[in-house]
């Protein structure tokens, strides 16, 4: 994720019998979870939740750091559901509640490195995450590092008011997973991603005008038998400039689709268990010297299927990072 941050998702341990009518409500509301934020945080995949937190890089996505320098990143999240929707876009949780709290760091370096036309990046993403969950069973809750998110190589570009990148993400499992817990934070599997990303800022940058799209192949879930599908995910942002560039507002947000079913055992889950969300809102963001700045920003999330319906608050700072060189 080469604009923005990455912050990730929490989990419910999947059940792997199926429910008997008598316990059907209580297997669905431990069967589905979902997650952080970016929230708006997933496209769903198992328990609703992804690896990546969709809507976390709509911040002007597309600049990069400028060669052989570097950026840091810090994430602060807030995202709160009261309904975990099934595929008719109907709460299919009694009691459900998610609250979670997310902190994330991510580091940007630009190798000055020249590759097909571009400057060669590299980039990794640690969420910490703070989950609580009610439902009918009871309340629980956990803390805990996230899936991480490294970008090995990521080549940028820049043509006058246009810039872009191109990467691939490599998604880790996420830590501290026990099977047997009711909770879990992250997702029990691998994942990787091709990713583009472009920031067009016309009128000498009084207009933003980005996009990011990334499409996540998920590995399979070894310890629950579980087979996330396939994601693909669009964040977007439409802003202008006031105050002679003081500040810039506008909108900001993300289309999740899961593009491939879920599977439990080879067996399609509940029909594939695919999950979609729109999530928008708006955004406003703060220079802050030449190369750092703030945003706070918000979405709602909307025509959701198959994972949490809730709303999400942001705050996310750059700042650039300097090494002393000594000769």
């Amino acid at each position: 994720m080469a604009g923005g941050g990455n912050i990730l998702l929490g989990s419910l341990s999947r059940v792997q019998t199926s429910p008997g009518p008598r316990h059907s409500r209580v297997w669905l509301a431990l069967c589905a979870l979902a997650v952080l934020a970016s929230s708006t945080f997933a496209g769903a995949t198992e328990n609703g939740a992804s690896v990546y937190p969709a809507g976390v890089e709509t911040v002007v996505p597309g600049i990069q750091p400028g060669a052989r320098q570097s950026t840091l990143n810090e994430f602060t999240a807030y995202y709160a559901a009261n309904e975990f929707d099934n595929a008719q876009g109907t709460n299919s949780v009694p009691e459900f509640k998610l609250r979670v709290f997310v902190t994330a760091f991510k580091f940007t370096h630009n190798w000055g490195w020249k590759l097909l036309g571009g400057t060669v990046e590299s980039v990794v993403a640690l969420p910490l995450i703070y989950q609580q969950l009610h439902v009918a069973p009871g309340k629980f809750s956990r803390y805990s590092l996230s899936n991480v998110d490294l970008v090995p190589v990521s080549v940028t570009y820049r043509q006058g008011d246009l810039h872009w990148f191109y990467e691939a993400d490599f998604f880790t499992t996420a830590a501290g997973y026990h099977a047997a817990d009711v909770l879990n934070i992250g997702q029990h599997n691998l994942a990787v991603a091709p990713v583009a990303g472009v920031t067009y800022l016309p009128h000498k940058g009084a207009i933003e005008l980005s996009s990011r799209l990334s499409y996540i192949v998920n590995g399979p879930d070894k310890a629950a038998g579980y087979q996330s599908g396939n994601e693909f995910i669009w964040e977007y942002t439409a802003d202008r400039a006031f105050a002679h560039d003081k500040f810039a507002a506008g909108m900001n947000g993300a289309y999740c689709q899961q593009t491939t079913g879920d599977t439990l055992q080879g067996v399609a889950y509940l029909g594939g268990f695919k999950g979609r969300d729109l999530a928008i809102g708006p955004q406003v963001r703060f220079p802050m010297g030449k190369q750092g700045g703030f945003a706070f920003k918000y979405y709602r999330d909307t025509l959701v299927q198959n994972r949490p319906r809730g709303n999400t608050v942001w705050f996310q700072i750059s700042i650039p990072v300097k090494f002393s060189s000594h000769s």
